[in-house]
């Protein structure tokens, strides 16, 4: 199914290059929002080599895409997935994760989450 982005027409002057449309994670879980005020939340976040974020994981659902280098992502049950340059991501929502970055230049990513007022976008594993 194509998409399609309603808000903004293509024109000669204005191009559109869909990167997303889901209703699901990346690990197939469906995407729900959290109860109370709307907060969208973006960050820039940079991975060295080598590098990792620790087992965390995120209350709300989160989107982003690879802007340079090599991700994996594990999750606890074995699961992982390689995200490259380019790709967009449905992050996993209430799912322990760990993010590393695979090769040889820093990973960065810049990350949208559509959170709520006060409340965590992220919880390290207890």
């Amino acid at each position: 199914m194509p998409l399609h982005a309603l808000a903004l027409e293509e024109t000669a002057a204005v191009k559109v290059a869909p990167l997303l449309k889901t209703d699901k994670s990346w690990n197939g879980k469906s995407l729900a929002y959290p109860a109370g005020d709307a907060e969208i939340t973006g960050l820039m976040i940079e991975i060295a080599p080598g590098g990792e974020t620790g087992w965390h994981l995120h209350p709300v659902p989160s989107f982003g895409v690879i802007l340079e280098g090599t991700l994996e992502v594990a999750l606890k049950d074995g699961q992982t997935r390689r995200f490259q340059a380019g790709e967009a991501i449905a992050e996993v929502v209430d799912t322990l994760h760990n993010g590393r970055n695979i090769g040889t230049t820093p990973v960065r990513i810049v990350v949208f989450y559509a959170g709520a007022g006060g409340k965590a976008l992220t919880d390290k594993e207890p």
